[in-house]
Parts: C-alpha cells; structure tokens; sequence
C-alpha cells in the first residue's frame, strides 16, 4: 500500500537539512531503485521553488511500504529526524487515483 509521509520543519531548519541531505536522499533513492517511491520533495517557504536562505517548511515522500508500521519505521529512521530537521511527521496511507 502506499503512504503518505508528511513532515514539518523546525524553525530555521536550512543549515540541519544542508548537512542531513545527502543521507536523506540517498534512502530516497534506494526506495526509488526497489521501485517503491513515488515522489518526495521539500516544501518551498515561500511561493518559489527555490526558496534560497528563506528555506523549507517541511516534506512530503509517497512511497510503497507492506504496512502502517513499515512505513512508520522507515520514517523514523530518517536523517532528517535524527538531525532535528523535523518537529512533527505524520504518516497516512495513501491512495492513488490520478493520473
């Protein structure tokens, strides 16, 4: 089943996801090379997709995983979480109609 992975960031998380990112997207692309992930990215502060030093609000990855459990281990076990980039995630399952 798909979820939903929702995360929100810390206040002034820049610097904390700069030094977690290369982890972070490298399990993204083991997710992406078993052919679970469906997409995964940051959310812009402001209404830009590149938001320089104002940074990012938090992230979103929809990702195949055998349960809620799963994919509630799976998120905990992010470097972003480790490096207290993150002040909440939520996980839901998640279906897909379109496209």
């Amino acid at each position: 089943m798909l979820y939903a992975i929702i995360s929100q960031d810390v206040e002034n998380s820049l610097e904390k996801r700069k030094r977690a990112r290369p982890d972070h997207v490298a399990r993204l692309n083991r997710l992406k090379d078993q052919g679970r992930l469906i997409l995964a990215g940051p959310h812009p502060s402001i209404d830009v997709s590149e938001p320089g030093e104002a940074g990012f609000s938090g992230s979103l990855i929809v990702a195949q995983f055998d349960g809620l459990e799963e994919a509630r281990d799976w998120a905990d076990a992010d470097p972003y979480v480790s490096a207290g980039v993150y002040s909440s995630v939520v996980i839901k399952p998640f279906n897909k109609v379109l496209p």
